[in-house]
């Protein structure tokens, strides 16, 4: 319990400040939103994202049980942080979602594999 609230808080923190980082050429408050919003989706990213890959990874088999769950995380992720990015008023959506992104679909990606392997062997 206690890793996951660090993971949660680390999410948040790295985040959330890549975000106002990569809006800082924007005036205040812009970059101080982005950061908060982009903190929390991923803080909630982190506490939903292994249980999802593990629940799509039990619905596929073969080929679709590597390809699809990190497949469809991805695209779930994307949709979300655009339109939250979107709602929310971030000027700089891309440059704010593209390290979030990289990484959530990065470790889904992975995390995916080590459950295919298990099952595969």
């Amino acid at each position: 319990m206690r890793s996951g609230i660090v993971h949660v808080g680390f999410a948040f923190l790295a985040m959330g400040s890549w975000a106002a980082f990569a809006n800082r050429a924007h005036p205040m408050p812009a970059p101080l939103y982005a950061g908060l919003l982009q903190g929390a989706i991923s803080a909630t990213i982190t506490l939903v994202l292994q249980r999802a890959i593990e629940f799509l990874a039990d619905r596929f088999s073969g080929l679709a049980a590597l390809l699809a769950p990190p497949v469809i995380a991805g695209l779930v992720s994307a949709s979300l942080l655009t339109i939250l990015h979107t709602i929310g008023g971030t000027p700089e959506i891309l440059k704010t979602i593209a390290v979030p992104l990289t990484v959530a679909t990065s470790y889904a990606a992975l995390y995916n594999y080590s459950l295919w392997r298990i099952r595969k062997a």
